[in-house]
């Protein structure tokens, strides 16, 4: 029997929750899994419901609906590098949401044959493979895997070189931090609903995560894989998830015809607390550095009405990143994992501005890579800070390292990639030595 024919029969589900930088990438992946012959299901919020069934996928809901959280408190965005109000916040948002994860878990992994956990997501996945014997995966867009080369990624942006030691601490102390953020949503609701023990006051990160299988979506001509790092952690290459049937409404397509490349300057699912006075220092910034530009107001960072405001300036809610950048000179972004990967593989330079999160940590590596000006502080943030770094974008040396750097993303096989490492590892359903995982309930009966 042919391998798809055998491996349609078993569900690969992937669990994610988070903003469009967090689902798209796993769409991605998810459709070269289904493109290989096997069928996928993805569990995530209902805001992305269209997106994966647009996509071919199956659809299952689970709640955590990230935009609604974001729309709703706008505060959340001010806080964003704060690292106590972060905790604080998503360890009570992630409560209420897990009230309905098992039920919703449980319904997704009917028959499946394989769970795929991604970032905010991952303990879910494993709880639901321990109960009910279902091999598993983890997926990251960002590096978490212990090293003594890289620390976390939030000590990664410093000029000196962390110890080993020091480095290997900071992971531990990084692994109690989500945990304390997670421990009240696994250990005091999902683990109890399936049957399962808890774990001890320090987590799984230590243990139970450490050994598990991981494919890593990014580059290593972005980040290299650390020598240090397990066989169980394998870099594969960004997941692009393209969307050919857009293009351009006539009025962007008689902006674009009008003058030189502009810029592009969107936040994606960012918000702000105060949207006006921030687009319009970005609107001064861009006036400033003399370049045109199209901004995307996304989920709330910046307003404008649609269209074009003058022969300087285009206003457009949203657009495919892997369709709109090759049409700009730059792009101006908060450094999220998606929109970094999005502006490297059209080999143009960014300029970023983070809000929280692994954003700083992505700013410094393009930085490194000579492919953008150092990260601009968002509430600091001044007209003239962001036209001397669109100033930056435009000389020769970082142009010509922007485009190198997108050739060698996109001649990356990265699904495949994926796929070859899950295959060695006899994950996929159908495979020639399916691995086995008793469920967790019935080892210790």
């Amino acid at each position: 029997m042919p391998e798809c024919d055998r491996a349609s029969t078993r569900p690969i589900v992937i669990f994610t929750i988070g903003t469009q930088g967090d689902v798209r990438p796993c769409v991605a992946l998810a459709q070269g899994l289904h493109r290989a012959g096997y069928s996928v299901r993805i569990a995530t919020s209902d805001n992305f419901a269209e997106l994966v069934r647009r996509a071919g996928l199956e659809f299952y809901p689970l709640t955590a609906n990230f935009q609604a959280m974001l729309e709703a408190d706008r505060s959340i965005a001010e806080q964003g590098l704060n690292v106590r109000a972060m905790v604080r916040i998503f360890r009570e948002r992630y409560t209420i949401w897990a009230a309905n994860w098992v039920q919703e878990g449980l319904a997704a992994c009917e028959g499946a044959g394989l769970l795929i956990g991604v970032s905010n997501s991952i303990l879910l996945a494993k709880a639901l493979s321990e109960a009910l014997g279902i091999p598993f995966v983890i997926a990251r867009l960002q590096p978490l895997t212990l090293s003594r080369i890289l620390p976390p990624i939030m000590l990664s942006s410093g000029k000196h070189k962390l110890p080993g030691l020091l480095s290997l601490g900071a992971h531990y102390l990084l692994f109690k931090l989500l945990w304390d953020v997670m421990c009240p949503a696994i250990n005091g609701i999902v683990r109890p609903q399936l049957g399962l023990p808890l774990y001890p006051w320090f987590g799984p990160y230590f243990r139970d995560l450490h050994q598990a299988k991981i494919i890593n979506g990014f580059s290593q001509h972005v980040l290299s894989r650390p020598p240090d790092w397990t066989d169980n952690s394998q870099v594969t290459g960004y997941w692009f998830f393209d969307q050919s049937q857009w293009s351009p409404s006539d009025a962007l397509s008689q902006f674009l015809a009008a003058g030189p490349k502009p810029v592009y300057v969107g936040f994606g699912s960012m918000v702000s607390s105060n949207a006006a006075a921030f687009t319009q220092i970005v609107l001064d910034g861009i006036k400033k550095s003399g370049q045109r530009a199209v901004l995307a107001t996304g989920w709330g960072a910046m307003d404008g009405d649609e269209g074009p405001q003058d022969r300087q300036i285009f206003v457009l809610r949203h657009a495919p990143h892997d369709r709109l950048f090759p049409h700009m000179s730059a792009a101006v972004h908060h450094g999220g994992a998606g929109t970094t990967a999005a502006a490297v593989r059209a080999g143009i330079p960014s300029v970023i501005v983070p809000f929280f999160g692994d954003q700083p940590f992505w700013a410094n590596r393009l930085n490194r890579k000579g492919v953008a000006p150092p990260a601009l502080e968002r509430k600091s943030l001044t007209s003239a800070a962001l036209a001397s770094a669109l100033s930056t974008t435009q000389q020769t040396a970082m142009i010509k390292a922007a485009a190198a750097l997108g050739r060698a993303v996109r001649a990356e096989d990265s699904i495949g990639e994926a796929l070859r490492h899950l295959r060695r590892w006899n994950l996929l359903p159908g495979g020639a030595r399916e691995a086995v995982v008793e469920p967790f309930a019935k080892t210790m009966s």
